[in-house]
């Protein structure tokens, strides 16, 4: 590390793959067209066709893109010397990984099924068939997440010893039609994304204290949550999210403060506050030694480039080109332990307070 604090040095993307393999995606959803297509166009990555049991759905998006369509999720399971991209519904995860050739590659979108359970027979078939497989927790591959983690690593930030997240905004809940009716919404779709961010930095807590509640103006199963992780008496980590503060732009936040003892950063997540569009990702840092704050000119945003760099680290894993599958479906259980911690948590009633005597 050198003495003075140089936030271009950090890193901030992640090495393509040589020679990228063609993608297979199975869905046709907002995801895939807000984020997937336009990714692994910017990167170049050649996109071989797409599936989705919504033909309609399936033929307009392949349309616009150029890309071909498989009649069957069979079909399209059958395409050989590809990477799978399985931008599916949770329940429907394990049905396709079923389908795939032993010792594929396959991105599976988060969550990892719908609870732990589902996860574990995820992990079951990924086991099996040898897949190399792994789940699009994108967020830890955005370019200010990856340069967070380069300046903890250099030591810019000392020991981290406080996490905080906050979000106040509103989310359009409607753009996921899926998510009617399910009794896991908030913390398994959305703060998934934080939880596993946290693990990548923190490691993995002693447990968690957790409410997650729906809202008065909607049906969506939970929409605001509040958690506390336990790391033991050193590190404080709090989220608190709320996804119903629809009172105009001013005030609406999307914030993360990770502090150490000796430099802190604060970040702000952009795509949440006008997605799928999004506001500029910003990051900056109170360097170790520094006595102001620096802001880091960051090379791309959340949306797309954080699905760039997921997709590359798989590619680069499947071609032998890296040691390390980042968000393997082995390391992928545990946040979804932490997950399912956390809604037995909520379901567990808070400390009474004693009756005045």
């Amino acid at each position: 590390m050198t003495d003075r604090f140089e936030p271009q040095s950090l890193t901030q993307t992640w090495l393509a793959p040589s020679n990228p393999r063609p993608i297979v995606i199975f869905g046709a959803g907002s995801i895939v067209r807000d984020a997937h297509l336009p990714a692994y166009r910017k990167a170049g990555y050649p996109v071989a066709g797409l599936y989705d049991p919504d033909t309609e759905t399936a033929e307009k998006l392949a349309s616009e893109w150029g890309v071909a369509t498989y009649a069957s999720a069979e079909a399209a399971a059958a395409v050989e010397n590809v990477v799978y991209d399985l931008a599916t519904p949770p329940d429907v995860h394990a049905s396709v990984l079923r389908l795939l050739p032993d010792a594929a590659a396959v991105l599976i979108q988060k969550p990892m099924g719908a609870d732990l359970a589902a996860a574990s027979e995820i992990l079951a078939i990924c086991r099996n068939k040898k897949l190399k497989a792994a789940i699009n927790f994108q967020l830890r591959f955005a370019p200010m997440m990856l340069a967070l983690k380069d300046a903890i690593a250099k030591g810019w930030l000392g020991e981290v010893v406080d996490f905080d997240a906050w979000l106040a905004l509103a989310t359009q809940w409607q753009l996921w039609p899926f998510l009617n009716g399910r009794p896991r919404i908030e913390i398994a779709m959305h703060s998934i994304h934080y939880l596993d961010l946290i693990r990548q930095l923190l490691g993995d807590p002693e447990g968690i204290h957790a409410k997650s509640v729906g809202h008065p103006n909607h049906d969506i199963a939970q929409s605001r949550t509040s958690a506390i992780l336990d790391y033991g008496d050193r590190v404080r980590c709090v989220l608190s999210i709320n996804h119903d503060h629809d009172f105009g732009r001013k005030h609406q936040a999307c914030e993360f403060r990770i502090c150490g003892t000796e430099g802190a950063a604060y970040l702000q997540l952009g795509v949440n506050l006008d997605y799928p569009r999004g506001e500029p990702d910003i990051l900056e840092i109170r360097p170790k030694g520094g006595d102001s704050w620096v802001t880091v000119n960051l090379k791309g945003a959340s949306f797309p480039d954080a699905f760039v760099g997921r997709m590359a680290n798989l590619q680069r894993y499947a071609a032998g080109e890296d040691a390390e599958l980042v968000s393997s479906v082995e390391d992928a259980w545990n946040t979804m332990a932490l997950v399912e911690a956390a809604y037995q948590s909520s379901a567990l009633p808070a400390t009474q307070l004693q009756e005045r005597p």
